[in-house]
């Protein structure tokens, strides 16, 4: 794996985990899957990207796994909450840029979120197949509003920054639409065909799933 800027290391392969590192290589985002247990890891070997059996509360060991290369990092470790907190502290110490992290319960996400975790993610609301696009894309948030329905907060593409909303064709191109604007230091209001789009906005769009994902991920 020599380019790890877009790479994702997934620790802890229990259900929630498994199922982020599948969806997240099905996506074809490179994952290097941590977990303690080898009868798990070697289950899992073939079907993700790369996977190794580690003790991820060792700092030594993800030095010569080369996680302080990794740009992203997600902590899905489901039992043991001193295991999750010293993980997410040592990725904290490796000075990852983008760490998401699993909780069991409201407080020790405050913990994480404490240590320094930028993303803390509770399972039961947050679906691995839901965190694998937040992950592994531009997306700030997404909710699956039905079957082939989805709402995305995300950044706007460089291709229509500057343009009036109600010239840029962006529906009949990409089948999506910018329900709502937020201007840096400004709440969200509801996008008009005179809404000109800039590089420090973030914008809510909606449509269908596959087209919400592939505007979400335009440069």
């Amino acid at each position: 794996m020599a380019d790890k800027s877009d790479a994702v290391v997934v620790i802890g392969l229990g259900r929630f985990g498994s199922s982020l590192a599948l969806e997240l290589t099905r996506r074809g985002t490179e994952v290097l899957a941590i977990d303690n247990n080898a009868k798990t890891v070697q289950h899992l070997a073939g079907h993700i990207t790369h996977v190794a059996t580690a003790d991820a509360t060792d700092l030594e060991a993800l030095r010569q796994l080369g996680v302080p290369d990794f740009y992203r990092a997600v902590v899905a470790i489901g039992t043991g909450l001193e295991a999750s907190i010293l993980t997410a502290a040592l990725l904290v110490e490796m000075e990852i840029e983008d760490i998401w992290a699993k909780a069991i319960t409201k407080q020790h996400g405050q913990i994480l979120r404490r240590i320094g975790v930028h993303h803390v993610v509770f399972p039961d609301n947050d679906m691995g197949e839901r965190v694998a696009r937040l992950v592994s894309g531009r997306m700030l948030d997404y909710m699956q509003v039905d079957d082939d329905f989805a709402l995305c907060k995300t950044r706007p593409p460089r291709e229509y920054v500057g343009r009036p909303l109600g010239e840029s064709n962006l529906r009949r191109k990409y089948g999506v639409t910018v329900v709502a604007v937020k201007s840096p230091n400004e709440d969200f209001t509801y996008a008009t065909a005179e809404t000109e789009l800039t590089y420090g906005d973030v914008i809510l769009i909606s449509g269908r799933t596959d087209d919400v994902e592939r505007f979400a991920e335009l440069p």
